[in-house]
Order: structure tokens, then C-alpha cells, then sequence
């Protein structure tokens, strides 16, 4: 059994319109929320294996941001082919996963993030920013994980659901 975490970035800024979509950094929410998740999945016991991450400014730092609050000590892998992309890639990225990894968390972006979790699972989930889905892959081999893979959705945690303020 193999677990797959999917992260939408945090909340980002729309500040500088100069800024390019890719490099927009977070706002204040985004800043506020990624640790908050993090600490969630340190509390739920759900520290990632490995993490992957779009290489897009704002899903960088969120990646960074979780990490750090969850207790993830090592590299975190930016893929320059998650921004923008299809759930395939994301899907081919994870097949080429040393098997060692048991539970990965993946950071990218919308719609992909919702469309990932429906393929996955067969649930259609609206993902906000820095919605965070828990998905059981019934696969003991990254190599077997392909869009037939039916796994289950554990939870899908957002921070209005579990943050007041």
C-alpha cells in the first residue's frame, strides 16, 4: 500500500502585476496556512516519505513552508514539469519513484490538483488554496500506480475546515 498526499499551493498574491503567473509569491494567507497543514500532517502522523513540487514560485514555497512544519528533513524535488501540467505527468513522475517511498506528497497547482484526486479515487473534491488531499493506493510498486488505479480518499483537509481564523 502506498499513500499519496496531493497539496494545492497556498494562497497567493496578486500584488505585482508585473510578476509573471509562474513567479507570484504567497500572500499573507498562503504564509499562514502552509505551516498550518504542515503541523496537521505532523499531528496525524502523515510526514511525507518524499516530496515533489511544482517549481512555480508559490508552490515552492508552500512545499518549503509544510516541510518545515511537518518535519520533512530532506530535498524537496522541484519539477519545472508540474506547473500547468496534466495529471499524466504527475502520474509518470510517481511510476519513476524509487519504491523505498511509501508516502509522497505532491504540490501543484489547479485544476490538476482536482483532477489528480478524481482519477485516483473517483471523487470529484473542490480543492481551494492549500487544500490537502489523503489518498490509499492499493499498488505495493510506484511502477504499478496508472489512471485504472483505484484508491481511496482517507480525507480532504482544507484550512477553513480546520482552522477558525
Amino acid at each position: 500500500m502506498k499513500t499519496l498526499l496531493i497539496l494545492r499551493h497556498a494562497k497567493s498574491s496578486w500584488d505585482n502585476p508585473q510578476l509573471s503567473d509562474y513567479d507570484r509569491p504567497l500572500n499573507k494567507r498562503g504564509k499562514r496556512d502552509a505551516p498550518r497543514m504542515g503541523k496537521h500532517l505532523c499531528e496525524h502522523g502523515l510526514i511525507p516519505d518524499r516530496i515533489l513540487t511544482s517549481s512555480a514560485k508559490r508552490a515552492r514555497k508552500t512545499a518549503t513552508k509544510v516541510g518545515k512544519a511537518c518535519g520533512y528533513t530532506k530535498k524537496i524535488k522541484r519539477l519545472d514539469g508540474f506547473y500547468l501540467a496534466p495529471p499524466g505527468v504527475y502520474i509518470e513522475k510517481l511510476q519513476a519513484l524509487s519504491n523505498k517511498y511509501v508516502r509522497v506528497m505532491v504540490v501543484g497547482h489547479n485544476p490538476t490538483m482536482e483532477q489528480l484526486v478524481r482519477h485516483l479515487t473517483g471523487e470529484i473534491e473542490r480543492m481551494p488554496t492549500a487544500a490537502l488531499a489523503h489518498i490509499e493506493l492499493p499498488i505495493q510498486n510506484w511502477e504499478a500506480l496508472d489512471f485504472s488505479t483505484r484508491g481511496t480518499l482517507v480525507n480532504l483537509w482544507t484550512p477553513k475546515t480546520l482552522f477558525t481564523d
